[in-house]
C-alpha cells in the first residue's frame, strides 16, 4: 500500500490540482532527512513557508513514538527524523467505505461512485483519494498515522495514532474548497460536519516557535470558494496546506 516515488508524485499532484508541477519546484525543495529521502513527505502550512522554502513542517512532539505523540509544525531540517513521514495513497473516499474505515455518510458525501450509491449527494466525478500519513523517523514505518484520538469535532488535537485501524487517520482532499490550486485543506476521514467539514487547522494567532508548542487540531472549515459559501479566498490560511517531497534544501 506504500507509495513508490513516482506514484508519490502522482498523488501529491492530484492532491494540489496540478500545483506542484505547476509550482516547478519540487526538484529544488528538497525535504527529510537524507534515510528517508524521495520516500518521505514534508507537509506544511499556507501560512509558513512555500514549496521554494517551507519554514515549518509537520513533527512528532520530541520525536516521539508511541500513540498519543502531539503534531506540531517545527522549523524545517535536514537531521530531524521527527519530520519524516510518508503517504499511502490507498484508494478513493467509495474504497475506504467499502472496506468499512469511513462512514457511508462520509462516502455519500466524499465518495459517491455508482453503483455503491444510486441517490449520490455530490456527483460521481467528486470522488475524492483518501490519504494516510504514516510516521518515519529515518524512513522506518512505525504503523503511527496523523489523526485524531477520538471522533473529530471543533477543537479536536492531532496526534500520532494506529493506521489503518479507524476512520481516525483518514485525510480526504478538500482541494474543491481552496483558493489556491497548491494549498488545501484536509478533512479528517471521522467527520461529521457536512456542511463545515473539519479539517486540519493551525492556532490562529500562534507560531511554531511558541512555548508550549501549538498543537495542531481539527475545527469547522472556514469557507468556500465555489460559489457554494462566503466569497473566493474565504477560507484561512491556517486551514490550508501542502506537501514536498524529498531532503530539505
Amino acid at each position: 500500500m506504500r507509495l513508490t516515488t513516482k506514484a508519490l508524485a502522482v498523488a501529491a499532484c492530484a492532491v494540489m490540482a496540478g500545483g506542484i508541477a505547476a509550482a516547478g519546484t519540487m526538484q529544488t525543495a528538497n525535504a527529510a532527512t537524507p534515510s528517508c529521502g524521495k520516500t518521505c513527505i514534508d507537509v506544511f502550512s499556507h501560512d509558513f513557508g512555500t514549496f521554494a522554502q517551507p519554514q515549518f513542517v509537520l513533527d512528532a512532539y520530541k520525536r516521539g513514538q508511541a500513540a498519543g505523540t502531539p503534531l506540531i509544525l517545527f522549523r524545517a531540517s535536514n537531521s530531524d527524523p521527527a519530520e519524516d513521514f510518508t503517504v499511502a495513497d490507498q484508494g478513493t473516499v467509495a474504497d475506504f467505505f467499502a472496506a468499512g474505515l469511513v462512514s457511508q455518510q462520509v462516502a455519500l458525501h466524499y465518495g459517491c461512485t455508482a453503483p455503491a450509491f444510486p441517490v449520490c449527494a455530490a456527483p460521481q466525478s467528486e470522488d475524492r483519494q483518501a490519504y494516510e500519513l504514516e510516521y518515519a523517523p529515518y524512513g522506518a514505518d512505525t504503523g503511527l498515522c496523523a489523526g485524531t484520538a477520538t471522533t473529530a469535532a471543533d477543537g479536536t488535537k492531532l496526534s500520532l495514532q494506529p493506521c489503518g485501524t479507524s476512520s481516525r487517520t483518514v485525510w480526504i482532499d478538500a482541494a474543491e474548497d481552496s483558493p489556491s490550486t497548491i494549498s488545501v485543506p484536509f478533512i479528517n476521514g471521522s467527520d461529521t460536519n457536512f456542511s463545515h467539514p473539519y479539517v486540519v487547522t493551525y492556532p490562529g494567532g500562534s507560531f511554531p516557535t511558541d512555548q508550549p508548542r501549538p498543537q495542531l487540531y481539527v475545527s469547522s472549515l472556514t469557507g468556500f470558494s465555489n460559489g457554494n459559501g462566503p466569497e473566493l479566498g474565504s477560507v484561512s490560511d491556517t486551514q490550508l496546506w501542502a506537501w514536498d517531497t524529498g531532503k530539505l534544501f
